[in-house]
């Protein structure tokens, strides 16, 4: 059976000793008075939820799913799946970073990101329940009327009720632009909706009394593409005036989606027959306005894999020491017994040290991306709100497909280190492997998100604000430059850097010629922007380790947060020169192959 224990130290070193939150959220007025041991406190009592609750039913969960009643509609979850909600919601842990206004703590997004992380590691199934409420709940709280806020808000902040996002249909996937479903206006100010909806993540459960359907659709005026895309609050069951339930409303999961992982959250197939909405936000602006859920889930589904990557490799760390087979190339090391630990071989340190990295490397980068989100919306400073909401639009491709891609390789390579005994089911490794494989398709593919880096976030504004990020990267060098120990770090950081703008203007000109130039670049440009990333996050915990050492500390914490930094520039960064090859080899041997391909008149 897995085992989990939350990586709180790890965790309080990016909050406390490299981000230095505490001080970056004082000047923010809902935050001035949160202090380390707060934040740590809470994250103690969030870890024991997650390891002592949700992981439990994580296995079984897996092994039970969710069953369907075809004449109810009605969905049930796994065995012990709604006692843990319960918990959860009688914890108050819905409300953790949410508006006081309507209930809730209004802590910092970045305790919520770390709690989160932690939830993701015990049982991603069970967690995509509550996570995706808190996107329905930032793009009501952004885009909702007054009387959509005070009828929704409180019960999605108290956990009562939760939320999902109705966007893709069976003919379209990612191309929103062919959506279907409609809207019709009633002379009361709602609008009836008619169509289907597929992969809605948490469509219908058992585990709160009413669900919030957010849901894209079209007025019957609605001009075509995405530019005619109006966004609806559909509730499961109608809300009264003064907020209590009425009627059954006409959405209803028609299916089930039979998946290769996370068999505990219901993916359902919604048909909505008449359903009464309201709309959220402009007409025909209902895309814009999902955005903030988008992007919300964008980072939630980055931070699944995270937590996969922790779980899984605090297992297969505890299975190389503990099991034995042939002896060290150099000689035995456990000589009292028949044969050494594997974790004496090259490989098997290899295998962990990348799970260890991208877990690390990751968990820096989103703990970074909620503090620019708590910026964004509460610094006092316009022009710091500005700039850390254009930072984190940057990041937030990256952060969803850098990270589900590595962590993909990380869960497999964890599942290698267990040999044989990683495919069978009783070690729980093959779950994590199958579970984070959806991570890198939804909530827009991979592919997407290398387009969306590139074409958007990039090459629209001429660089723009990947030199802003270019600036924060620049300032560490200089700092760091000077300090000899800080070389291995800051060497390879400098020089990517200084290759990134002209790779980037060399790849926006070949786009500028043929736009396929940035179909054929994209992805091995955003794992190469990951990597500038990851190294400019890995060097500042090198250099947050390295003082601790200075100033006398032996705790080996340090010198192992600094062997993972070595571990990672040494082995995992250099892809990049391989990556702006691949890149930098054009359109031309993807799209002049109609003959290898059998495509010859498309």
């Amino acid at each position: 059976m897995p085992q989990y224990n939350p990586p709180l130290r790890d965790m309080q070193f990016v909050l406390h000793e490299v981000l230095r939150v505490v001080d970056e959220l004082k000047v923010c007025p809902p935050h001035a008075e949160v202090d380390a041991d707060t934040i740590n406190a809470v994250l103690e009592e969030g870890g024991k939820f997650a390891a002592e609750v949700a992981f439990p039913i994580n296995i079984t969960g897996d092994a039970e799913g969710c069953r369907l009643n075809k004449e109810t509609h009605e969905v049930t979850t796994p065995s012990g799946f709604k006692a843990a909600y319960e918990q959860y919601v009688a914890g108050g842990w819905p409300a953790l970073s949410c508006d006081p206004q309507y209930g809730g703590q209004g802590l910092p997004f970045v305790v919520n990101q770390a709690f989160y992380e932690m939830l993701n590691s015990a049982n991603q199934a069970w967690t995509m329940y509550p996570g995706l409420s808190h996107g329905a709940y930032e793009c009501l709280h952004a885009h909702g009327t007054e009387e959509q806020k005070r009828l929704y808000l409180p019960k999605l902040t108290s956990g009562e009720w939760t939320g999902t996002m109705c966007l893709t249909e069976p003919h379209c996937g990612t191309d929103l632009g062919l959506l279907r479903t409609k809207a019709e206006p009633q002379p009361d100010g709602t609008y009836k909706l008619t169509g289907q909806k597929i992969f809605i993540s948490a469509g219908e459960h058992d585990l709160a009394e009413n669900i919030v359907h957010l849901v894209l659709a079209r007025l019957p005026d609605a001009p075509a593409g995405t530019k005619g895309i109006s966004l609806f609050v559909v509730p499961k069951f109608k809300v009264n005036a003064d907020g209590s339930l009425g009627e059954r409303n006409a959405i209803y999961c028609g299916g089930i989606e039979h998946k290769m992982g996370i068999h505990g959250n219901a993916t359902c197939q919604m048909i909505l027959d008449g359903a009464v909405g309201t709309m959220v936000g402009q007409p025909n602006k209902g895309l814009q306005a999902m955005f903030v859920m988008m992007n919300a889930a964008r980072l939630g589904v980055g931070n699944q894999s995270v937590g996969l990557t922790e779980v899984a490799f605090q297992n297969a760390l505890a299975y190389a020491k503990d099991r034995i087979q042939m002896r060290s190339l150099s000689g035995p090391k456990a000589k009292d017994k028949p044969a050494d630990p594997i974790i004496v071989h090259p490989d098997v340190r290899r295998m962990l040290l990348t799970a260890k990295a991208y877990a690390e490397g990751g968990r820096a980068l989103l703990i970074y991306c909620a503090l620019l989100l708590d910026h964004e919306l509460h610094h006092p400073d316009e022009q710091v709100r500005k700039d850390s909401a254009e930072l984190l639009a940057l990041l937030t491709p990256i952060a969803k497909a850098f990270l589900t891609d590595n962590g993909f390789v990380a869960v497999n390579e964890c599942l290698q280190v267990f040999g044989g005994h990683g495919y069978i089911k009783e070690w729980g490794m093959e779950q994590f492997v199958r579970d984070a494989r959806i991570n890198m398709i939804y909530e827009g593919t991979n592919t997407v998100q290398s387009l969306d880096l590139l074409g958007r976030k990039v090459l629209a504004n001429q660089g723009a604000t990947l030199k802003k990020f270019g600036k924060l990267v620049q300032s560490l060098i200089e700092e760091e430059g000077v300090n000899e120990k800080m070389s291995e770090f800051i060497n390879p950081l400098a020089q990517l850097a200084e290759q990134m703008t002209k790779f980037t203007t060399e790849i926006g000109f070949k786009a500028l010629q043929n736009p396929d130039e940035a179909g054929a670049a994209a992805v091995p440009y955003l794992r190469v922007a990951g990597h500038l990333v990851f190294a400019y996050f890995f060097a500042r915990m090198a250099s947050a380790a390295l003082k601790a050492v200075a100033a006398g500390s032996t705790d080996p914490f340090y010198q192992g947060k600094l062997q993972t930094a070595r571990f990672y520039f040494a082995r995992l960064f250099p892809e990049t020169a391989t990556l702006m090859r691949q890149a930098r080899a054009g359109v031309a041997n993807l799209m002049q192959t109609d003959a290898a391909l059998g495509v010859e008149g498309i």
